[in-house]
């Protein structure tokens, strides 16, 4: 039997919230989709990430042994959220403790269950529970910043066959209470498991989050993005990623454009359907004020920096575009992310109305005033 547990479990004093059958439509967490929480490459990363912008800081760091927990890792936490949002909407009790089997992690998340899929998820779990975070969002009135580990603990039992019997771990409280809360989750296309690279995924939830079902949807700096992404590839070598992206179109749901707009190289995301929930139009250009962000000097691209390191996802072409996108969650309701805040639209939608959220503010964008500008697709 694997275990993974510390000497003074919390699964002692947790009730077990047992996953029955798996099926949950994804649900992403906001915080997670805004900030740069995960290395986009499979390759091992253990260069910091420090992240500033207005009053929210965000640093991850990584074990040189496990490497810092990469964004196909963050699917793992895509689907704890599904399951405890779904949960909730059927009335049930949930808990940061869960107890499932890797088969229903893996089936649901579109990923092989063979004997070298069940490794890979041992190794992710290792890297989700190495890696740690310092954040200001969202933290409590008492304390200026917190600090944790995407997962606290985590056992994999087996027979003594060596089958796999089951999993459990356990969420950490910051985790937890960000799904809790509806106003802070957000559905997601099911499509998005089959990205297969890590700017791509990053950028889709950055296009969930940002430009959700408005028609005009939502413009972004390179350069913006190139420090919310945490890449550690040149600003260069970021630009010429991101003109591929548009080259591809490979986002289920959005379509991206570059345009140039007073010398500044912009990237417009539009979703090809509109829900028609959020009429809106946004008229404004994200830009830079993070005053800090991780190295961004590496001589290597964006989606690879170092060595071959095993993750764990497989690789696999993309589908043909997707335009499938998803009706749910998608309200009106007051912007709290810094992003257009003058526009008073928050663009990403929630699974409910919005009660008062505690994230911290950001600068707020600076309008769009010069002439329009053209658009390459």
């Amino acid at each position: 039997m694997s275990r993974h547990r510390p000497q003074a479990s919390e699964r002692t004093h947790l009730d077990a919230f047992v996953i029955a059958t798996g099926d949950a439509s994804p649900r992403d967490q906001r915080d997670l989709m805004e900030r740069p929480f995960f290395s986009l490459a499979k390759a091992k990363r253990t260069v910091p990430i420090r992240y500033a912008s207005g009053d929210v800081r965000v640093e991850v760091f990584a074990v040189p042994e496990h490497g810092m927990a990469t964004i196909w890792d963050a699917d793992v936490l895509i689907w704890a959220a599904s399951q405890i949002v779904e949960a909730q909407n059927h009335g049930l009790v949930t808990s940061r403790f869960l107890r499932f089997t890797p088969y229903q992690l893996l089936t649901a998340t579109g990923r092989g269950t063979g004997i070298r899929a069940y490794d890979l998820l041992k190794g992710a779990l290792d890297r989700l529970q190495s890696t740690s975070i310092r954040t200001t969002i969202r933290h409590d009135k008492h304390w200026q910043r917190l600090q944790f580990s995407w997962i606290n603990e985590w056992e994999l039992l087996t027979r003594r066959d060596g089958r796999v019997e089951g999993m459990e771990f356990v969420l950490p409280d910051w985790f937890y209470r960000g799904v809790i809360d509806r106003t802070l989750v957000l559905a997601i296309d099911p499509a998005y498991f089959r990205l297969t690279g890590g700017l791509e995924r990053w950028l889709y939830r950055v296009a969930r989050k940002h430009a959700g079902h408005q028609p005009e949807g939502w413009r972004f700096e390179f350069s913006h993005l190139h420090k919310k992404s945490g890449s550690l590839a040149r600003p260069s070598d970021f630009a010429l990623q991101m003109r591929r992206l548009i080259l591809r179109q490979p986002l289920p749901g959005y379509r991206l454009a570059r345009e140039i707009e007073g010398g500044r190289e912009l990237l417009h995301i539009r979703p090809t359907r509109s829900s028609g929930a959020c009429g809106q139009n946004v008229e404004a250009i994200c830009t830079s004020h993070a005053s800090t962000i991780c190295t961004s000097n590496a001589r290597g691209t964006v989606l690879r920096t170092h060595g071959s390191q095993l993750s764990l996802w497989q690789d696999t072409p993309n589908p043909p575009l997707n335009l499938y996108n998803s009706f749910e969650s998608n309200f009106c309701i007051d912007a709290h992310s810094g992003e257009n805040l003058s526009f008073g639209v928050d663009s990403g939608g929630s699974d409910s109305p919005r009660s008062g959220l505690t994230s911290a503010p950001e600068t707020p964008p600076r309008p769009l005033r010069s002439r329009p500008s053209g658009a390459e697709r």
